[in-house]
């Protein structure tokens, strides 16, 4: 899990501290946070305010320029000190802006239409929770689980065994009767459901252990509800390791739970098919096989020599996929790398998209072409340009694929083995602006390849 990973320091007259203190202990241990808030660069909430109507129909991109664009940087991709000039998101606005990056309203809704659809989606989630709370009174509680859960014959629960519905662990009081709460329920699902709850709660408690947020117990108990009524309604997908690093900073950015809960939804519409597991492979393999394409269409001299190394299939970059690059970075760094791809891959359509069920490309169709461009972001317009739109294609695939590149003659002259090809180091120090400008050069690159092939 993700560690003491991070100092924060003053910039320009905002102390980052003061969003994301760090425990005192933490600090001699620290990873160094690049991120600088930049009076002018930075997306600020003057400039947010200012991106809405009367009404509330918002300019999403003049939002997206502003997140895009920034200052004077380094000119190398990596440096032992990189200047971060950077431009992103300004962390009193962060949460909100998020909630757009990533689809979960419409920049064209009035403000009185979002929040009947955030008062809507506050309900639903109560309603979910509380079907939750009836199988495990603990959620809700201000509590975690990380004991498995044992059934009323004080036996724990098994994946091999049928699943009587009842509920009974130590934390639970023993005077309430559980049976018969499930009976109309799937009882598979509701089985397989309690087997991962104290999973998510022993990562729960691991999640971000430097924040001093997370030193509070009914903070990580946010945590845990999030992630526990998520993979209940998700239950195709349920928990996989990895999804509280994605769902943490939602926790922490966002006060009222329900929303962190669709934001993370949100962010999950993204993400969950890197983490659909099965006995024989992994989600996240599509975008291993898609990085390994990349490569060998833009670098076939690499591609052979971690071929030659045993690491054609990439694994290497299976945690930077996994969770966007959340353990190699510092938090805040992180944060500021999301926004950067959100904004990046925005396309005007998401909103529709999630509500009605459709791909982009069949809602961009519907769409004014001029206006959808003008609209999209940096990333998703090459796409748009080229109809090149399947999701194992995100820009993280050619992120990692700019980060190989970076490393390309170390790679070749000293990697003996695949101990050599380690891209921890690297990813420690990169400039996320200049890290997704090289990734659009190769992006490029690669269409414009597999177009002539």
């Amino acid at each position: 899990m993700f560690g003491c990973g991070m100092i924060l320091k003053r910039s320009d007259g905002v102390d980052l501290n003061a969003f994301y203190p760090v425990r005192p202990e933490c600090n001699d241990d620290a990873r160094k946070t690049r991120f600088k808030v930049k009076p002018g660069k930075t997306l600020s909430a003057r400039k947010w305010h200012a991106a809405f109507s009367e009404n509330g129909h918002m300019d999403i991109a003049k939002v997206l320029r502003r997140i895009q664009r920034g200052g004077n940087a380094s000119p190398r991709l990596l440096s032992p000190f990189p200047l971060w000039l950077t431009i992103g998101v300004h962390p009193s606005i962060r949460g909100v802006v998020w909630e757009f990056l990533l689809g979960c309203f419409d920049p064209n809704s009035t403000f009185d239409e979002r929040n009947q659809l955030r008062q809507q989606r506050r309900e639903q989630y109560g309603i979910w929770k509380a079907e939750c709370q009836k199988m495990v009174p603990l959620i809700g509680s201000g509590r975690v689980i990380t004991l498995p859960i044992k059934n009323d014959n004080d036996q724990q629960l098994n994946a091999d065994k049928d699943c009587n519905g009842a509920v009974s662990t130590s934390s639970l009081d023993p005077s309430i009767s559980h049976e018969g709460l499930v009976e109309n329920m799937d009882k598979k699902k509701v089985k397989n459901w309690k087997l991962i709850l104290h999973q998510i709660g022993l990562d729960v408690v691991r999640t971000d252990r430097a924040l001093s947020f997370y030193e509070s117990e009914i903070n990580q108990a946010k945590l845990w509800d999030v992630l526990a009524v998520y993979a209940w309604v998700d239950s195709d997908i349920g928990y996989v390791q990895g999804m509280n690093d994605i769902c943490s900073p939602m926790v922490i950015l966002l006060e009222h739970e329900a929303d962190a809960f669709w934001c993370f939804e949100r962010a999950m519409r993204r993400l969950r098919e890197n983490f659909r597991c099965t006995t024989s492979s992994i989600g996240v393999q599509s975008q291993l096989g898609t990085l390994s394409t990349i490569i060998k269409t833009i670098d076939p001299q690499l591609h052979q020599h971690l071929e030659d190394l045993d690491g054609g299939a990439y694994l290497f970059a299976f945690r930077m996929l996994m969770v966007l690059f959340r353990r190699e970075l510092s938090f805040v760094d992180a944060l500021y790398l999301w926004e950067l791809i959100w904004a990046m891959e925005y396309n005007p359509n998401i909103f529709l998209m999630y509500k009605e069920e459709r791909t982009v490309a069949e809602t961009a169709l519907k769409a004014d072409e001029k206006l959808l461009m003008k609209q999209c972001g940096k990333f998703e317009k090459e796409k748009i340009k080229t109809g090149h739109v399947d999701h194992e294609s995100a820009l993280a695939v050619f992120l990692v694929a700019s980060v190989l590149e970076t490393k390309n003659k170390a790679l070749l002259k000293e990697a003996k083995g695949l101990d050599d090809v380690i891209l921890g180091e690297t990813t420690g120090k990169l400039d996320a602006k200049k890290a997704c400008k090289a990734a659009l050069k190769i992006q490029k690159k690669y269409l414009n390849k597999t177009k002539q092939s």
